[in-house]
C-alpha cells in the first residue's frame, strides 16, 4: 500500500507521519519527500481496512498535513519501470557501470550484441566486456568528458558513446557515479546513415509545397501513406509524381521493404509482362526471373504511365488488384505476393475508359486513393523556394559559389508557364548555373523558349518581314489544328473563314492529308 501526503515543509512532520505508523506495528518499505511539490511519499504491506480507517484521521490530524490519499506507485517505481521499458525498446545496447567500471545493468539489446545472458553481465567489469578502450583510466581521470570511440565485442568493430553520470553535491560541485555506455554495431549504424539519407532524399520534406495546392496534395499524402489501399498519382510530366510515390511508401509501414518503380511506357507490352510478373525458366535453358512484384513482397510497386498499358496486361493487373496472385509467364504455378500498388498517370483516364483503350474495372480497383499533382504554372509560391533549390544545388555540385537570383528573373520564372513542370525548371537552372560568369542570375541566363498552351513552342526570335514572320506562324497554327479538323470546311468553321480562303492557305502550305498525320 502507498500513500501521497500533501503537507507543509515542516522539520519533524516526517517523523510525526513515521510515529503513527509505527504506533499501529506498520513496517515501512519505503518513504520519498518531494520538496518541491511538498509531497511525501510512503509504502507498506497492506495491511487490514480497519486499521487503515484509524491510520488515515491520524495523519491529517497532523499540523502541516493538508490531505492523505493513495496512489498506485511511488516516484521512484514509476522512474524504474520509465526507465526499463525504454530501455528495453530501444534497438541499441545500452550498459550502465559504476564508478569503478562494474557493469549494473544492461539492456536485451546489449545482451544480443555481447552474446551473453544478463547474469554474465551483471557485475562483470565493463574492461572485460568491451576491448579498445581502457574504462578503467578515463573514470580515473581528473576531468571525465563524454566520449565516442571505437570498441570491440567479439572481434566485431562498434561504436560506442560513453557519457559519464555526475550526481550535483551542491557547491561542493558533483561526484561522479559512473557512466552509460551506448553500443552500436556497424551494420545497425549503416542502416540509420541510410535512414538518414532516405528520409533526406525521399521523404515528404523534400517536397516543396509554398503554393496551398501543393500543401494540401502533401496532408493527403501523409494519410493516404498509412493506408493499404492502391493509389493513383495524376498529373502532367515533370510534376514529381514518383517523389511524391516515393514519400508515400516511406511514410508508410512498408518503409523497411522495397520500393521498385516500372514504367509502363518504355518498355515494349511482352519486356513489360515478364518485368511485372517474371518468367519461369525456358526451353533454351534461360534462368527464371523473378518479376518486380515478385522482389517488391511486402513493400510498394509504382507504375509509372499506368495508361500506356496494354490490354492484355491491364487483365493481368487486374487479377492480381483482386487476389494479391499472379502467373509468371510461362508457368502454371501461382506466385502470391503482399504488395502495395501505387500507379501513375499523366493521361485521362475517364476519357480512356469511355474510348474502350483502359479497362473500367481495373480503373476503379487503382483509383481507391486519389492525388492530383497541379502543373507548376498553377503553383507559382512553389516556382521560387524550387528554383534557389536547384541554384543551391547546381551550384554546389560544380564547386561555384551560388549565385544570387535577380528579382526580374524570378518574376520571369514565376510567369512563364513550364509545360515541362519541374523537370523543366530543374533542366534550366542546371544549365544557367554551368554556364553562368556573374554572381546574378537573370533573365538572360535562362534561354527559355516562347511557349503558349495553344500553340506549344514558339520561335523567340525570327528573321525576315513582319508578313513573313505572320505566315510562318499561321502556317504553324493550320498544322496543328488540321488534324482536329482534317477538311477545308471543318477547319473555315473553326476558324470563322470563308472555305475558300481556308482551302487556298492549305493550298499555299503544302498540308494536306499527306503531310500531315490525321
Amino acid at each position: 500500500m502507498r500513500l501521497e501526503i500533501h503537507c507543509a515543509d515542516r522539520i519533524g512532520i516526517a517523523q510525526e507521519i513515521l510515529n503513527i505508523l509505527v504506533n499501529y506495528h506498520v513496517d515501512l518499505k519505503g518513504i520519498e519527500v518531494d520538496s518541491v511539490n511538498c509531497r511525501m511519499y510512503v509504502s507498506f504491506p497492506p495491511i487490514e481496512f480497519e486499521q487503515f480507517q484509524k491510520i488515515m484521521p491520524e495523519i491529517r490530524l497532523i499540523d502541516g498535513v493538508e490531505d492523505v490519499r493513495t496512489t498506485a506507485f511511488l516516484p521512484s517505481e514509476r522512474e524504474h519501470n520509465e526507465l526499463n521499458t525504454l530501455l528495453s525498446a530501444l534497438p541499441d545496447g545500452v550498459i550502465s557501470i559504476d564508478a569503478k567500471g562494474w557493469v549494473r545493468h544492461c539492456n536485451d539489446a546489449a545482451s544480443k550484441d555481447l552474446n551473453l545472458p544478463d547474469a554474465d553481465i551483471i557485475g562483470e567489469n565493463i574492461n572485460n566486456l568491451l576491448k579498445g578502450f581502457n574504462f578503467t583510466r578515463w573514470l580515473e581521470g581528473k576531468e571525465v568528458l563524454g566520449q565516442t570511440t571505437r570498441v570491440e565485442v567479439g572481434g566485431e568493430d562498434f561504436i560506442a558513446d560513453i557519457l559519464p553520470i555526475a550526481v550535483p553535491q551542491g557547491p561542493e560541485g558533483d561526484v561522479l557515479a559512473g557512466a552509460v555506455i551506448n553500443i552500436k554495431s556497424q551494420s545497425r549504424l549503416g542502416q540509420q546513415v541510410s535512414a538518414f539519407r532516405r528520409y533526406g532524399q525521399e521523404s515528404f520534406a523534400t517536397i516543396h509545397n509554398h503554393s496551398t495546392a501543393m500543401r494540401r496534395v502533401v496532408r493527403e499524402a501523409r494519410k493516404m501513406a498509412q493506408l493499404e489501399a492502391p493509389i493513383l498519382i495524376t498529373g502532367e510530366t515533370g510534376t514529381g509524381k514518383e517523389l511524391l510515390a516515393r514519400a508515400c511508401h516511406y511514410a508508410s509501414n512498408r518503409s523497411l521493404k522495397p520500393f521498385i518503380a516500372l514504367s509502363c511506357a518504355s518498355l515494349p507490352d511482352d519486356v513489360a509482362e515478364s518485368e511485372l510478373f517474371g518468367y519461369a525458366g525456358y526451353e533454351d535453358n534461360a534462368a527464371p526471373k523473378r518479376g518486380v512484384l515478385e522482389q517488391a513482397d511486402g513493400g510498394t510497386v509504382f507504375l509509372d504511365e499506368v495508361g500506356e498499358m496494354s490490354r492484355q496486361l491491364q487483365t493481368k493487373l487486374l487479377r492480381f488488384l483482386q487476389d494479391g496472385t499472379f502467373r509468371k509467364v510461362g508457368d502454371e504455378n501461382e506466385v502470391k505476393v503482399n504488395v502495395r500498388i501505387v500507379a501513375a498517370t499523366q493521361k485521362d483516364l475517364p476519357a480512356m475508359v469511355q474510348e474502350g483503350s483502359f479497362r473500367e474495372d481495373l480503373y476503379y480497383r487503382i483509383n481507391v486513393l486519389t492525388l492530383e499533382i497541379a502543373p507548376l504554372r498553377d503553383r507559382k509560391a512553389d516556382v521560387g523556394p524550387l528554383a534557389e533549390h536547384f541554384i543551391q544545388k547546381y551550384a554546389q555540385q560544380n564547386g561555384q559559389v551560388a549565385p544570387s537570383l535577380d528579382g526580374d528573373c524570378l518574376e520571369f520564372l514565376e510567369q512563364y508557364p513550364w509545360p515541362g513542370n519541374i523537370r523543366q525548371l530543374e533542366n534550366s537552372i542546371y544549365r544557367a548555373v554551368s554556364l553562368l560568369d556573374d554572381k546574378q542570375l537573370r533573365v538572360e541566363h535562362m534561354q527559355l523558349p516562347t511557349f503558349t498552351h495553344d500553340l506549344g513552342y514558339l520561335e523567340s526570335d525570327f528573321e525576315g518581314s513582319l508578313e513573313q514572320a505572320v505566315k510562318r506562324f499561321e502556317a504553324t497554327l493550320l498544322r496543328k489544328l488540321y488534324p482536329a479538323y482534317p477538311s477545308s470546311r471543318q477547319l473555315a468553321k473553326r476558324l470563322g473563314l470563308s472555305h475558300t480562303a481556308v482551302a487556298n492557305k492549305l493550298r499555299e502550305y503544302g498540308i494536306n492529308r499527306k503531310t500531315v498525320k490525321v
